[in-house]
């Protein structure tokens, strides 16, 4: 990322000192600690004053850990389970039992790959419908055994291709708002990279959602609110910082409960870090959960989602018709 340069160009010079280090036998050692704890201090210093834009770079980053990586870091004894039993297994979505500090668990998440061909083969996070009935499916079995569920949120949409608009995407995410908001266990949602649109929203529905400092949250993509609004990408930035989609944004709308720090720089800088941050966090929140009644548990998450959003009541509508009626003749009368 171009505001990760200068901390690039210090890692560069720790391996140009490591590399005279070792051919002409000079110790550096005491400057290569001074540049690594330098590289500590820019790192904080790089993600302090993000703008929108370069936080929903941030949470696009290459290198950052996506899905099955915080499972192997945070879980022992992880079982991926496969397929919607309907039409096929989705590679975009993950999901699985896990132990988490000795609790079951069901994990489900989105996976993007971590080379070209992977991310072929994970569709780049975008779930076809057989994806979110397959979460689906591995929810209801979580429920059936009683185990509480985390979803891990990180894609830039459902696809939205053709075929799977055949398949019945619409009515995949519908249906899964429509179970998660009554399933009967503990259910905690975090963002941890990009949450749009009803991609997010398929496995978005919990008694918690949290979402990772450096992620993005909202209905469109920067670079799409872009090219509807002015028929172009050039004002991707203009458009995130419009769009009010960064974790502190979506804190102060009360449409996240909590924002999860990161390592310094990003969690992309460490991986164990940053998986140990999320998995004290959710290993919290579960037994905070775990003692609240079924019933109250699900009211509650009816009622969470129930009051977002802003709206104004209108007058009576027929009163409204006939007054734009009114405002119509008088134009074509010029009165």
């Amino acid at each position: 990322m171009d505001f990760e340069k200068p901390i690039k160009d210090l890692i560069d010079e720790i391996e140009k000192l490591r590399h005279a280090q070792e051919n002409k036998k000079i110790n550096y050692a005491d400057k290569i600690a001074e540049l690594e704890n330098l590289i500590v201090e820019r790192r904080r210093e790089v993600t302090q004053n993000l703008s929108s834009w370069q936080k929903v770079q941030l949470s696009r980053h290459p290198d950052r850990p996506y899905t099955l990586k915080y499972i192997e870091k945070m879980t022992t004894n992880f079982v991926e389970l496969y397929g919607d039993r309907n039409v096929r297994d989705d590679k975009a979505m993950v999901g699985g039992f896990a132990l988490l500090e000795g609790q079951t668990v069901m994990f489900i998440g989105q996976q993007k790959g971590i080379n070209t061909k992977t991310r072929q083969l994970r569709n780049f996070g975008m779930a076809n419908p057989e994806g979110y009935r397959k979460a689906l499916r591995l929810m209801k079995l979580a429920e059936k055994f009683n185990k509480p569920i985390v979803t891990l949120i990180d894609t830039p949409g459902a696809y939205p291709g053709l075929e799977a608009e055949e398949r019945g995407q619409g009515e995949a995410i519908a249906r899964n708002i429509y179970e998660m908001i009554r399933l009967k266990v503990p259910v905690i949602c975090v963002i941890i990279g990009e949450g749009a649109s009803g991609g997010a929203l398929g496995i978005g529905v919990g008694d918690r959602v949290y979402m990772m400092e450096n992620t993005w949250y909202t209905v469109i993509s920067p670079e799409s609110c872009s090219s509807i609004l002015w028929r172009s990408w050039d004002k991707k930035e203009v458009a995130a910082e419009q769009l009010k989609l960064t974790a502190e944004h979506m804190k102060s709308f009360g449409l996240v409960d909590d924002i999860i720090p990161e390592p310094a720089g990003g969690a992309h800088w460490d991986y164990d870090e940053a998986a140990q941050i999320l998995k004290q966090h959710l290993v919290k929140v579960l037994a905070e959960l775990k003692d609240v009644p079924v019933e109250e548990r699900i009211n509650s998450r009816i009622e969470k989602f129930g009051k977002m959003g802003f709206w104004e009541e209108g007058g009576n509508n027929e009163q409204t018709k006939e007054e734009q009626m009114n405002e119509e003749v008088k134009v074509q009368t010029g009165e």
